[in-house]
């Protein structure tokens, strides 16, 4: 049966779960989910897809999850890849992706849509430049654990690396420029050069060309 995932191409945290699941080798399938239309915050998609009204929501047969985090520890268990082989492995895989949904990625994802989602004239500037710094403290954090690995943990790519990397693919700016963190970098590299791998607009339905 083939898993569908709510998702839209702008989506960090649904590039996540769209990731994990394209590189996992299970069967899956997009469902446009038209944020900027305001789909999220209707009845409808509160009341048939997902009360909290956000994106990503995996509905695999009958059983529906959301939260990112939740749908690829889900597509972890169910492919056997991705993860990790003891359980204290599995803690820092867990250890790694509430440190990126904390301090990376909500941090990311907000000064992302306030740099290039907002009119120009309604920017807070001041949050911005707040936020930005906030973002340079994480990036030293990442860049700092990368030094002489291959992935954040353990020898092979898990899901703590497609949380991580969630929203450092975007081309649009927001505070992030690889050339500057060397070690995340090449670890972005190494990602990029997995079978299966593809950047966000290529991976899930939408992006800002549709809106130009």
């Amino acid at each position: 049966m083939t898993i569908r995932l709510y998702c839209f191409g702008e989506s960090g945290n649904a590039y996540k779960a769209a990731l994990t699941l394209e590189l996992s080798g299970l069967s899956w399938e997009p469902v446009k989910v038209d944020f900027f239309a305001g789909e999220t915050r209707t009845p409808t998609f509160r009341t048939e897809v997902n009360a909290m009204g956000e994106a990503p929501v995996m509905i695999d047969g009958s059983y529906r999850l959301t939260q990112s985090g939740a749908i690829m520890d889900y597509v972890v268990e169910k492919s056997g890849r991705l993860g990790a082989d003891t359980a204290a492995g599995r803690r820092e895989i867990l250890r790694w992706m509430f440190w990126d949904n904390h301090k990376l990625s909500s941090q990311a994802g907000m000064t992302r849509f306030l740099v290039n989602f907002l009119p120009a004239d309604k920017r807070p500037a001041e949050v911005i430049a707040f936020m930005q710094g906030r973002l340079q403290a994480a990036y030293k954090v990442l860049d700092a654990h990368l030094a002489g690995r291959g992935w954040i943990v353990g020898d092979g790519p898990t899901i703590a690396d497609l949380s991580c990397c969630g929203y450092l693919f975007y081309p649009e700016a927001f505070g992030f420029d690889r050339a500057e963190w060397p070690e995340i970098d090449r670890w972005l590299g190494n990602i990029a050069a997995l079978p299966g791998w593809k950047p966000p607009y290529e991976l899930m339905p939408g992006s800002p060309a549709d809106r130009a």
